[in-house]
């Protein structure tokens, strides 16, 4: 998931989106309809869609609801734009699977921050957030890993999976979930080809032992922890 998806049937507005994500070193791709950007949708998988209420056809309220009712594109997430500004309408539009809700007219800026905002929420391995765990610190905006401010080197999905595993710790992946967060969806490996990075980010990390971290859940698959770095507790 590489783009963000801009369905407005507006060309103008449409493009100052466009211009604005551009800016701000986003991707993006347009949709002038529910129709064709559901087919867009399922040819490759946004990372949020920015959806407008009043679209021709399928409305923007409907189109939310069937996004989220369905399995391949529940976890998409939807900022909701429309001229309707009433309460009422802002709490249809988030009740329909919308992730916020922002009213037109608005800025460029207020925009990018509602984006941010929603992907720190919602998918916080795609946002340039320093993450650190355990003198564990990740940059993703300078490809920067460090461990008790030494820097260590990887390979760039070693990175990527290490950086998914920091922002959702403490909770069991299995490879089939790995490879479609961190391959992504359109990509067809085999899941074994999980366990050879996981080996080698192991490798990477062993010097300091915060390989610890990375745990195998047997029968189910990988979780990032914490709490193994944690002294054990004596008995006396």
């Amino acid at each position: 998931m590489s783009n963000i998806l801009i369905v407005e049937d507006e060309p103008a507005i449409a493009e100052m989106i466009a211009f604005a994500l551009k800016r701000a070193g986003y991707e993006s791709d347009a949709a002038p309809s529910a129709e064709q950007a559901r087919a867009k949708i399922l040819a490759d998988p946004p990372l949020l869609i920015v959806l407008d209420w009043m679209l021709p056809g399928v409305s923007g309220l409907d189109f939310a609801r069937s996004l989220k009712q369905d399995q391949l594109t529940c976890n998409i997430p939807i900022i909701m734009l429309t001229a309707r500004g009433e309460e009422a309408d802002k709490i249809r539009g988030l009740e329909s699977g919308a992730d916020d809700y922002i009213t037109k007219p608005f800025s460029p800026r207020e925009l990018l921050a509602r984006i941010k905002a929603v992907l720190r929420r919602t998918a916080p391995q795609t946002t340039d957030d320093i993450v650190e765990v355990s003198d564990l610190r990740l940059d993703p905006a300078n490809r920067l890993v460090s461990i008790h401010d030494r820097t260590i080197s990887m390979g760039p999905t070693e990175f990527r999976l290490l950086h998914f595993f920091m922002t959702h710790p403490e909770r069991v992946y299995t490879r089939g979930q790995l490879l479609d967060q961190v391959w992504g969806s359109n990509v067809y490996v085999e899941e074994r080809t999980v366990d050879v990075h996981i080996r080698r980010l192991r490798k990477v990390l062993e010097q300091d032992s915060y390989d610890r971290m990375i745990q195998t859940v047997r029968g189910s698959g990988y979780r990032f922890s914490a709490r193994s770095m944690r002294a054990p507790t004596v008995a006396y």
